[in-house]
């Protein structure tokens, strides 16, 4: 049985403030056009399927047209709830859309919801179970001492009493670690600080394939059972060098498991480009059909540089932010988009001015400063007060 394994859709996001729907739109029919392709059994979403717990208008129009398009092709659908979506939400019309080949477990309700899907070598079961926090699990075992993510997934898969002599497929959205092991990262998920909700892979020892959401990254966690498809897009500038693709998973008889990508290629990319501003608004330097990228421009002239932000969307027209590593910026090193440094010490004036260079590639005037500090000394004095 072969499954096409998806996750963190992020349906509706915003990044830097530009819409990603028409993104999301493009990369979901080329998806569409990989299945029809690979001929998947199945295909398993692995939550965030929405960026937002209540999304947009336009971002239910597209989860709706994706879906219907599967279920066209009579591609049953196994999907869970990401800590990006409401659950609730996502539980609105399940039995109807199940008739369909579309199963979605929004919620969770004391144990994994089973499906069962059947081919030559036997029954393979099919676990969903959404995001969980203690909170979430806890009522359903009053019992227990529920206080971390992994306690609260420990018992949820216990509850369900899984056979390991079967195949078993489980659909997941936690951070994993494996043996205190940590996975890769990036800087447009979230998670929970000083790692509260990490959740080690030997919970998942009973099952063949973990189908996991969270981390945009693609990447197997432990073994290669146990992997996360990565998010079919870049949202995040930390994101620029990852490979996104989408993860195929072929299960043959009782323990032999066959697992592939097949990359995916965006309408827009996600780079960075670096440089005085005279280089890289150059004709000859822009690379032939990359205009239209997301791009972060990091200026490293020697000068102040008037217009910075004009001058590049001229040429750039999905410039995203820019930063400044020249000598007038005060630093060496590490981009920035906003004030650095050590802010105790630094007066408010100071750091609008940083931030007023940053956002319009030049310095503040110097007739502008006694206005800002009338406005600093009003701020101060309704503190005060």
């Amino acid at each position: 049985m072969k499954f096409m394994h998806l996750s963190d859709l992020h349906i509706g996001k915003r990044v830097n403030e530009f819409s990603m729907l028409e993104d999301q739109e493009y990369i979901l029919r080329e998806i569409l056009d990989i299945a029809a392709e690979q001929k998947p059994d199945a295909v398993l979403l692995a939550g965030d399927l929405y960026d937002r717990c209540v999304p947009p208008g336009e971002a239910v129009e597209l989860l709706d047209e994706f879906l219907t398009r599967l279920a066209e092709r009579s591609l049953p659908v196994f999907a869970v709830s990401g800590n990006h979506d409401s659950p609730e939400r996502l539980d609105f019309g399940t039995r109807i859309m199940q008739k369909h080949g579309v199963t979605i477990a929004g919620s969770f309700r004391g144990r994994p919801q089973k499906s069962v899907l059947l081919d030559a070598y036997g029954p393979v079961n099919i676990w969903l179970l959404p995001f969980l926090k203690p909170a979430i699990v806890s009522p359903f075992f009053p019992e227990e001492q529920i206080s971390s993510y992994e306690e609260a997934v420990r018992h949820a898969i216990a509850a369900a009493g899984i056979d390991p002599s079967e195949r078993n497929v489980l659909v997941a959205h936690q951070f994993i670690t494996a043996f205190g092991s940590q996975p890769e990262t990036c800087e447009s998920e979230t998670l929970s600080v000083g790692g509260a909700d990490q959740v080690d892979a030997s919970v998942f020892d009973s099952f063949d394939y973990v189908a996991l959401g969270h981390l945009h990254g693609p990447q197997r966690i432990g073994r290669p059972e146990v992997r996360y498809a990565g998010s079919p897009l870049k949202y995040s500038f930390s994101e620029m060098r990852q490979k996104k693709s989408v993860t195929f998973v072929e299960l043959k008889e009782k323990g032999c498991v066959e697992i592939s990508t097949v990359p995916l290629v965006p309408l827009r990319e996600m780079r960075e480009i670096r440089g005085p501003i005279a280089e890289l608004t150059k004709e000859e330097n822009i690379l032939p059909g990359r205009k239209n990228d997301y791009i972060r421009a990091v200026l490293t002239d020697d000068h102040a540089v008037a217009e910075a932000a004009e001058r590049l969307r001229a040429v750039y027209p999905n410039l995203m932010c820019i930063s400044f590593e020249g000598p007038r910026s005060g630093q060496v090193g590490p981009s920035r988009t906003a004030a650095s440094g050590n802010v105790t010490i630094r007066t408010p004036q100071d750091l609008f001015a940083e931030f007023y260079q940053n956002q319009n590639g030049r310095e503040l005037p110097e007739n502008e400063r006694p206005v800002l500090d009338k406005a600093v000394e009003a701020a101060r004095g309704e503190v005060e007060a």
